[in-house]
């Protein structure tokens, strides 16, 4: 989705200044702490706005997604545990059913899942849609349910995931009322069912989602007040169609990151689970691209 910016761009400026210098800290559940943070270096292709991320098993290789159509994949590099640097392998437009690459308001893609399989699954706004990747040379259209087409413009599904299970799961960034939970979708490879939804609280908005190597299901939220973001990470236990807990592993003030929007779970070679997210700048010069990661210690 893309955030207005009604505020100063000097104030913009500042506060991302400040985060820079440490001024603020994330307010964290007991042994999570940040890692490490690495800025996406521009190229020739304005890389930028990114909204949805992958990671292999072992963190290394990722593929990012830009709201603009375009799947980025490249390496990770660490030092001590902490990112240092990265590669960027390729650089491929999103095609549609025809192999033909999608352009326009078609083009809006902001939710990234990988499947078992390999099979990548992205989500569009501006028509809002999935798609299936089996090959990036064309895609498949998932069906559209009628609460799809009912979605609100620039509000649309934003978050995927995944399951062992290989069903794909998805909610819109927005429920249509503050008070209302988030519906919860999933698509089970034929049809797409409503399990359950989930709690809405504050002015936290769903923007990436990730299940976990321990099967629970990861959201990443992001609040916009005007002229700064917040994150949070909340973690779901599921079982027989239902949420059974609810945890709230990570809540930022703001200016302490950017516009995160894509977000990975996995598992170090330490046994630590590491929450790593990327930043959608908004091909703004005074917003950040960048990856963040937290190391979940339980």
């Amino acid at each position: 989705m893309a955030v207005p910016f009604p505020r100063l761009r000097a104030l913009v400026l500042s506060c991302a200044c400040l985060a820079a210098l440490g001024a603020c800290a994330a307010e964290t559940a007991s042994g999570v702490q940040i890692s490490s943070r690495l800025a996406f270096p521009p190229g020739p292709e304005a890389l930028g706005g990114f909204s949805g991320l992958e990671l292999s098993e072992d963190g290394n290789a990722f593929t990012a997604l830009s709201d603009r159509g375009l799947l980025v994949t490249g390496r990770l590099i660490r030092k001590g545990g902490k990112l240092s640097g990265l590669t960027v392998d390729d650089i491929t437009p999103l095609r549609n059913p025809a192999g033909r690459p999608v352009r326009g308001f078609r083009a809006d893609s902001e939710g990234l899942a990988r499947a078992p399989d390999g099979t990548l699954f992205v989500s569009f706004e501006g028509l809002h849609r999935v798609m299936a990747y089996t090959d990036l040379s064309r895609s498949t259209a998932l069906p559209v349910p009628d609460a799809f087409r009912r979605l609100q413009g620039n509000s649309g599904l934003e978050a995927l995931a995944v399951n062992k299970d290989g069903h794909l799961y998805t909610l819109p960034e927005r429920s249509g009322h503050l008070t209302r939970p988030f519906p919860v979708w999933r698509f089970d490879g034929t049809n797409w069912s409503q399990p359950f939804s989930i709690p809405r609280s504050g002015g936290f908005l769903p923007v990436g989602a990730d299940f976990g190597p321990d099967g629970r299901l990861y959201l990443l939220e992001r609040e916009f007040t005007g002229f700064a973001f917040r994150s949070r990470v909340r973690r779901f236990t599921l079982s027989n169609d239902r949420v059974t807990q609810e945890e709230t592993l990570l809540e930022t003030p703001h200016h302490t990151h950017g516009n995160l929007e894509g977000l990975s779970v996995w598992r170090d070679a330490g046994g630590a689970l590491r929450l790593t997210m990327i930043s959608d700048d908004n091909f703004k010069s005074f917003l950040r691209s960048e990856f963040v990661e937290y190391r979940l210690v339980e």
